[in-house]
Protein backbone atom coordinates (compact mmCIF):
# COMPACT_ATOMS: atom_id res chain seq x y z
CA UNK A 1 0.00 0.00 0.00
CA UNK A 2 1.45 3.21 -1.15
CA UNK A 3 0.64 5.08 2.17
CA UNK A 4 2.59 2.49 3.84
CA UNK A 5 5.57 2.62 2.43
CA UNK A 6 5.43 6.70 2.12
CA UNK A 7 6.03 5.99 6.07
CA UNK A 8 8.75 3.07 5.42
CA UNK A 9 6.24 0.64 7.18
CA UNK A 10 7.52 -2.49 4.84
CA UNK A 11 4.85 -5.50 6.89
CA UNK A 12 3.12 -7.10 4.24
CA UNK A 13 -0.07 -5.92 3.69
CA UNK A 14 -2.81 -8.45 3.29
CA UNK A 15 -6.01 -6.57 1.06
CA UNK A 16 -9.34 -8.53 1.38
CA UNK A 17 -12.11 -7.11 -1.12
CA UNK A 18 -15.03 -7.91 1.05
CA UNK A 19 -15.93 -9.56 4.70
CA UNK A 20 -16.08 -13.13 3.38
CA UNK A 21 -12.44 -12.91 1.91
CA UNK A 22 -11.34 -11.17 5.14
CA UNK A 23 -13.14 -13.81 7.36
CA UNK A 24 -11.71 -16.70 5.06
CA UNK A 25 -8.15 -15.08 5.26
CA UNK A 26 -8.04 -14.65 9.16
CA UNK A 27 -9.90 -18.41 9.96
CA UNK A 28 -8.29 -20.02 6.77
CA UNK A 29 -11.17 -21.24 5.41
CA UNK A 30 -12.72 -20.69 1.68
CA UNK A 31 -10.25 -18.72 -0.30
CA UNK A 32 -7.97 -18.96 1.90
CA UNK A 33 -8.08 -22.99 2.96
CA UNK A 34 -5.04 -24.34 4.03
CA UNK A 35 -3.49 -21.41 5.06
CA UNK A 36 -2.16 -21.64 8.42
CA UNK A 37 -4.52 -19.68 10.58
CA UNK A 38 -2.40 -19.06 13.48
CA UNK A 39 -0.14 -16.70 11.62
CA UNK A 40 -2.37 -13.81 12.28
CA UNK A 41 -2.24 -9.73 11.44
CA UNK A 42 -0.53 -7.60 13.71
CA UNK A 43 -3.59 -5.12 12.99
CA UNK A 44 -6.99 -4.82 10.83
CA UNK A 45 -7.79 -1.77 9.38
CA UNK A 46 -11.82 -2.67 8.90
CA UNK A 47 -14.08 -0.98 7.01
CA UNK A 48 -17.79 -0.90 7.77
CA UNK A 49 -19.26 -0.94 4.18
CA UNK A 50 -17.71 -4.45 2.72
CA UNK A 51 -19.76 -6.03 0.60
CA UNK A 52 -21.26 -9.62 1.57
CA UNK A 53 -20.25 -9.70 5.29
CA UNK A 54 -20.14 -6.20 7.08
CA UNK A 55 -17.31 -4.55 8.81
CA UNK A 56 -19.63 -4.85 12.27
CA UNK A 57 -20.30 -8.58 11.62
CA UNK A 58 -16.26 -9.07 10.66
CA UNK A 59 -15.65 -7.56 14.04
CA UNK A 60 -18.32 -9.25 15.79
CA UNK A 61 -16.68 -12.29 14.61
CA UNK A 62 -13.26 -11.41 15.38
CA UNK A 63 -13.86 -10.75 18.37
CA UNK A 64 -16.09 -13.97 19.29
CA UNK A 65 -13.16 -16.25 18.41
CA UNK A 66 -10.44 -16.62 20.77
CA UNK A 67 -8.07 -16.86 18.34
CA UNK A 68 -8.46 -13.57 16.66
CA UNK A 69 -10.38 -11.89 19.83
CA UNK A 70 -6.94 -9.50 20.78
CA UNK A 71 -5.75 -8.03 17.02
CA UNK A 72 -5.71 -4.79 16.69
CA UNK A 73 -8.67 -3.42 15.25
CA UNK A 74 -9.44 -0.31 13.72
CA UNK A 75 -12.51 0.80 12.26
CA UNK A 76 -11.39 2.97 9.25
CA UNK A 77 -14.26 3.94 7.06
CA UNK A 78 -16.41 7.10 5.65
CA UNK A 79 -19.31 6.90 8.12
CA UNK A 80 -19.64 9.65 10.84
CA UNK A 81 -22.40 8.17 12.19
CA UNK A 82 -22.77 8.18 15.79
CA UNK A 83 -24.78 5.18 15.68
CA UNK A 84 -21.84 3.04 13.94
CA UNK A 85 -19.31 4.63 16.27
CA UNK A 86 -21.14 3.47 18.85
CA UNK A 87 -21.67 -0.07 17.60
CA UNK A 88 -18.27 -0.55 16.73
CA UNK A 89 -16.61 0.65 20.37
CA UNK A 90 -18.96 -1.60 21.96
CA UNK A 91 -18.04 -4.73 19.61
CA UNK A 92 -14.45 -3.99 20.91
CA UNK A 93 -13.01 -2.02 18.06
CA UNK A 94 -9.63 -0.49 18.99
CA UNK A 95 -9.95 2.84 16.95
CA UNK A 96 -12.43 4.27 15.20
CA UNK A 97 -11.05 6.65 12.30
CA UNK A 98 -13.52 8.53 9.58
CA UNK A 99 -11.39 8.20 6.14
CA UNK A 100 -10.42 11.89 5.01
CA UNK A 101 -12.38 12.29 1.84
CA UNK A 102 -9.16 14.25 0.16
CA UNK A 103 -6.64 11.45 -1.13
CA UNK A 104 -3.22 12.99 0.20
CA UNK A 105 -5.24 13.12 4.14
CA UNK A 106 -6.00 9.62 3.20
CA UNK A 107 -2.76 8.47 2.63
CA UNK A 108 -1.13 10.36 5.71
CA UNK A 109 -3.87 9.12 8.11
CA UNK A 110 -3.16 5.46 6.86
CA UNK A 111 0.94 5.68 7.00
CA UNK A 112 0.16 7.61 10.58
CA UNK A 113 -1.96 4.70 11.47
CA UNK A 114 0.14 2.28 10.48
CA UNK A 115 3.16 3.78 12.38
CA UNK A 116 1.56 3.52 15.77
CA UNK A 117 0.01 -0.23 15.59
CA UNK A 118 2.95 -1.10 13.80
CA UNK A 119 5.77 0.30 15.42
CA UNK A 120 4.47 1.70 18.70
CA UNK A 121 1.60 -0.19 19.68
CA UNK A 122 2.55 -2.89 22.48
CA UNK A 123 0.26 -6.23 21.02
CA UNK A 124 -1.15 -8.56 23.64
CA UNK A 125 0.97 -11.49 24.36
CA UNK A 126 -0.08 -14.64 22.73
CA UNK A 127 -2.68 -16.61 24.19
CA UNK A 128 -2.27 -20.62 25.40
Amino acid sequence: MRALKKYNVANDVVVARDGVEALDYLFGTGLHAGRNAADLPVVMLLDLKLPKVDGLEVLRRVRADERTRYIPVVILTSSNEERDVINSYKLGTNSYVQKPVDFTAFVDAVGQLGLYWLMLNEPAPPTT
